[in-house]
């Protein structure tokens, strides 16, 4: 006996979503990007489940990297934002942490660590999205000091990060891309030629939707738990599946007459004898407190909408133009059926923040 809000994690789609990653980009290494708790998904239980598929994993700070280890992952983490102390580099060496390189301080700490092995450096390069990285002119500079030291395994990874990677038609992608095919050559130039750099351009929507920033590591996130982080839908993106189901139950169904009120301050009215139901879920579960009137969920695959403002704990929908509603219905609030994406836009935000907003009062159930 429980309260019946769930979240449910599908392995299968979780490996089925890695498998189109796979498919899209086969001469890549696939990093499985396992921050804000995997997406809200939970970091330990994804690592867990790819952990014999993956290269490594992804992460944006030590102490969610130190979540991994401590959860049995053994696999390599990239700390995607770097490093925050210069105590932090021993713990990356001890603990096969490969750490991003964002400024010539993380880099300096990285030079003048006392470590006894090697750790593994990815160099950030700011193309264009001035938000992390180094600027192009210092890269030779930054790159060669890191080879140069006993600190530094000597495949370090040249990266840098999409900004626009997402939207249709836009030319900012090919241009971040120009800039660091000229950072990289200007590199070339100072290396023996025969000297081989590794890169990572895309993430998800690098990968779904432009082919040729398929490089040595692509950095999968949203995708990979089945979502499209695209601005318009292509063939690659409609192959993911939810990894994600929000569920939960009517607890309550009571009819009102037209002109009456449901919820706080009276924000939706009804305009007819209506059926509502109420819920048991609330943005104290993860759902957004911010979807509007309308918003759906889905009821034996039947669309009821929103009714009036999300409490912490409950929701109320309308649920006059479904037949034989009754108490204890399952009521699901996101998943392969209702895409995150949609609820999301309803509610004036997007998938991400919605899925990595997932409390832990919420239970995640493993099923498949």
């Amino acid at each position: 006996m429980s309260r019946p809000t769930k979240a449910l994690i599908s392995k299968k789609a979780l490996c089925h979503n890695y498998q189109v990653a796979q498919e899209l980009a086969p001469n890549s290494n696939n990093l499985a990007v396992v921050k804000a708790n995997a997406y809200g998904h939970g970091a330990v239980v994804v690592a867990s489940i790819l952990e014999a598929l993956v290269p490594a994993f992804g992460v944006a700070c030590i102490e969610e990297a130190l979540e991994l280890r401590a959860g049995g992952i053994q696999k390599p983490v990239l700390l995607l934002e770097g490093i925050f102390s210069s105590d932090e580099v021993e713990l990356a060496a001890n603990n096969n942490f490969w750490i991003m390189v964002d400024n010539s301080q993380q880099a300096e700490w990285v030079l003048n660590a006392n470590i006894s092995k090697p750790v593994k450096v990815w160099l950030k390069v700011d193309t264009g999205m001035h938000r992390l990285g180094v600027q192009p002119k210092f890269v030779n500079e930054i790159y060669l000091a890191l080879r140069a030291s006993d600190n530094v395994n000597n495949d370090i990874v040249l990266t840098t990060h999409f900004s626009s990677a997402d939207e249709h038609g836009s030319g900012e992608t090919a241009n971040q891309m120009a800039i660091f095919d000229k950072t990289k050559a200007s590199l070339q130039d100072c290396l023996d030629q025969a000297d081989n750099i590794p890169c990572s351009l895309a993430n998800s929507a690098g990968l779904l939707a432009h082919p040729k920033s398929h490089l040595d590591w692509n950095r999968i996130g949203f995708m990979l738990y089945g979502n499209s982080p695209l601005e318009r839908e292509n063939e690659a993106s409609k192959r993911l599946i939810p990894v994600m189901t929000l569920k939960s139950a009517i607890i309550s169904i009571r009819e009102i007459s037209a002109g009456q009120s449901v919820g706080y301050n009276q924000t939706w009215t009804a305009s007819r004898t209506t059926k509502i139901a109420t819920v048991a879920i609330g943005y104290g579960d993860g759902y957004p407190r911010s979807a509007k009137s309308g918003t759906p969920t889905l009821i034996n695959g039947q669309i009821a909408p929103l009714a009036g403002r999300v409490s912490m704990d409950m929701i109320t929908i309308d649920v006059t133009d479904i037949t034989d509603v009754k108490l204890g219905d399952k009521v699901i609030l996101w998943g392969p059926e209702l895409p995150v994406n949609e609820v999301a836009k309803c509610s004036f935000t997007i998938g991400y923040e919605a899925l990595t907003r997932m409390p832990k009062r919420t239970p995640s159930v493993l099923v498949d």
